[in-house]
């Protein structure tokens, strides 16, 4: 659960760093549609790096790609199999390829590429076809025999019967993701985490019995299993692992891991691999945890991944991890800052406006860098997070501590494309605050980035006995908001500017209106009318926004309302009058929502959610997307990979790797399913 993902890119370009590199004729801009841009990303310092750097890059990159299978399947049941059965009808089809409905199928199946399945990547709810069953139907029966990737004993008939349903009733497998704690979260949920006919109270109560409140080092329970029923009704976990399921593709992660292993930077480094083929291999949970610390506790290797199943976010009850993968290496110049954050951690810790029980008396291990991303790939491609921190086990990083890195290449993508799009001139409410952003955005926006992710995350301690699965459904919004409500207050700690990091006392104001302007109003645009805010990231978003909004209404200097929502011409606009009084204000929810979690609380944690975390005013929103509409700003962006080539001698041996960006969007997707597909091999 511990990842920062974008909030919709402002639109002026703030002045970007020294250490920041970019080339400003580099195209960022691949493809675009529906809702959503797709970015290539510079990978800065590649050159500098040694040949055995570039082989280890390589073979992570391998690995990485090796497991695309897995978040498709993970993410609905049918996902692999409509996958290549579109790509097939793409590649064989014969008709006017600009008529209504190819173009409409075109569409779809890049829009299903982007969800790694057909289930938006952010809202999770199913895509809507714009091309129509008889469509769809006549290019199934047009197909090959040989083209048809038909389950064991499966009819062409039968799968298109299934299929059809599948993608084209709304009401059937309508959600990968429900967090609606109202309702059964896990039988209302499309994702394929779960066998058929398996319940929220069922699965509480399964791990409930294997969990034991007194061990102190408890593992990840369910975090690499999919649960069902056995004809006897009684649940049991398939586990991932080598020869359980998804074994195919873990077979191919191993055989890259092992190639990297042999080519790690250090001793370090090369037992943390070790350790993760050991993983794999077994599925033993024990062994992920050993992997975890080992991995944590290694600063100094310059190129690093993350590879397994990590986060949480695909799964109602948040345990089991979506499967993902990210290959990088430091960007020496910017990690400056991140570790100088990260050797005062303690002081951020001690200093924190929460209660000292939920404070660390011993912060320990917090490491932190800043990378350039080389490789993404599973549940972090095409749409990725510009920050990680991770291990997610509240144990190891109380007692290991915990690894943050900010990605600033892909953050740097990010604000490059956005040049002048208009967005500052249509949303933010004044010229004075619109030139603190171009000063000071940028950097303040990174290091809200770094805060979250270095000190936000591995903040505050639970209580003794307390389950760190206790929140259930509104975990993963409250841990967002608690790491966000860190980096907030600190953002305008005058320590920032002690330490070198800030040179202007009022850099903070930057982050604080782009963070409220999208809390309150400009992430609407990414939510269709008529719907609830549910994705992780923007109930944390809003529920900090609206909280501010109640709670500092004449709170302000002179009693004026801290923040307001006040109109221009017909427009809404966020005001800030009292950046001071603010800051006090995340702090003080910061301290509430850390209690949440250290106690457990669900009832505290789930009425702040239901409050203002979920609704939203329906003719602000309307407003919203009118006004988006006029600027033409994709709601979603995301990222297709460099292409990276070995180069090899008359013996077979890498002499070098090289780096290019030659595909397009399509071009890269139709190469990954033929590439990269271990689990439909069936099917080729």
């Amino acid at each position: 659960m511990n990842k920062i993902i974008p909030a919709i890119m402002l639109g002026t370009l703030s002045v970007l760093p020294a250490a920041a590199v970019v080339d400003k004729n580099f195209n960022y801009h691949v493809d675009r549609f529906a809702d959503i841009e797709v970015l290539r990303y510079e990978v800065p310092e590649f050159d500098r790096l040694s040949l055995q750097q570039k082989k280890m890059l390589y073979y992570l990159g391998q690995a990485a790609q090796m497991g695309r299978d897995i978040i498709w399947d993970q993410n609905g049941r049918y996902n692999l199999q409509i996958r290549q059965l579109l790509e097939n009808i793409y590649s064989n089809y014969q008709g006017d390829r600009n008529s209504k409905d190819f173009k409409a199928f075109e569409q779809y199946l890049k829009q299903v590429w982007f969800g790694n399945g057909i289930y938006h990547h952010y809202s999770t709810d199913k895509f809507t076809p714009g091309f129509s069953e008889a469509f769809f139907t006549a290019q199934v029966n047009g197909l090959p025999a040989g083209k048809l990737p038909l389950e064991t004993g499966e009819t062409r008939e039968q799968m298109l019967a299934k299929l059809t349903k599948v993608i084209f009733d709304p009401t059937y497998l309508a959600k990968r993701v429900n967090q609606d704690g109202t309702v059964d979260v896990v039988a209302t949920s499309a994702c394929n985490l779960y066998g058929d006919g398996v319940t929220q109270a069922e699965v509480e109560e399964f791990y409930n019995k294997k969990k034991d409140p007194a061990d102190p080092r408890p593992i990840s329970y369910g975090l690499n299993a999919k649960v069902v029923k056995d004809a006897d009704g009684k649940l049991r976990e398939e586990t991932y692992h080598l020869t359980g399921l998804y074994g195919p593709a873990i077979a191919e992660i191993i055989y890259w891991l092992d190639k990297a292993k042999e080519v790690a930077e250090n001793d370090a480094q090369k037992a943390y691999i070790t350790k993760l083929i050991d993983y794999y291999i077994t599925g033993d949970l024990k062994l992920f945890d050993e992997y975890s610390i080992l991995w944590a506790e290694d600063t100094k290797s310059d190129v690093d991944f993350v590879n397994g199943f990590i986060e949480s976010y695909g799964d109602p009850l948040g345990m089991t991890g979506s499967w993902e993968s990210y290959v990088n290496f430091r960007n020496a110049a910017s990690s400056k800052r991140t570790e100088t954050i990260s050797d005062n951690a303690q002081w951020f810790e001690d200093n924190s406006p929460v209660d000292k029980r939920f404070k660390k008396p011993h912060v320990k291990g917090v490491s932190a860098k800043v990378i350039n991303a080389a490789m993404l790939a599973g549940d972090a491609f095409p749409s990725t997070a510009i920050g990680i921190n991770l291990p997610n086990s509240n144990w190891i990083r109380a007692e290991h501590g915990s690894k943050s890195v900010t990605i600033e290449n892909i953050t740097e993508a990010y604000e490059m494309a956005s040049h002048g799009n208009g967005f500052n001139e249509e949303f933010v409410i004044d010229k004075p605050t619109a030139k603190i952003m171009e000063d000071y955005l940028y950097i303040t926006d990174m290091l809200h980035t770094d805060l979250h992710e270095c000190l936000g995350h591995a903040s505050g301690q639970l209580l003794p006995g307390v389950d760190q699965d206790a929140l259930k459904e509104n975990g993963s919004a409250l841990e967002e908001a608690r790491a966000d409500l860190f980096a907030l207050y600190y953002l305008a700690d005058p320590k920032l500017q002690e330490l070198g990091i800030l040179d202007n006392p009022n850099a903070y104001q930057a982050e604080y209106y782009k963070y409220m302007l999208n809390g309150l109003i400009t992430q609407l645009n990414r939510i269709e009318l008529g719907k609830d805010v549910e994705e992780a990231h923007m109930r944390n978003r809003q529920l900090i926004a609206k909280w501010v909004l109640e709670k500092g209404r004449k709170q302000g200097k002179g009693g004026k309302d801290v923040v307001e929502l006040v109109k221009k011409g017909g427009k809404t606009y966020v005001k800030i009058n009292d950046y001071p009084k603010m800051r006090q204000l995340f702090g003080q929810l910061l301290g509430e929502i850390q209690r949440i979690k250290s106690e457990g609380d669900y009832k505290g944690g789930n009425d702040l959610i239901q409050k203002y975390a979920v609704k939203i005013d329906p003719k602000l929103h309307k407003e919203v997307i009118k006004r988006f509409s006029t600027l033409d700003i994709p709601p979603y962006r995301g990222f297709i990979n460099p292409v990276y080539t070995a180069v090899t001698d008359a013996d077979g041996e890498i002499t070098d790797v090289t780096i290019s960006w030659p595909e397009t969007y399509v071009e890269q997707m139709l190469r990954l399913s033929k590439d990269y597909s271990p689990l439909t091999r069936q099917w080729k």
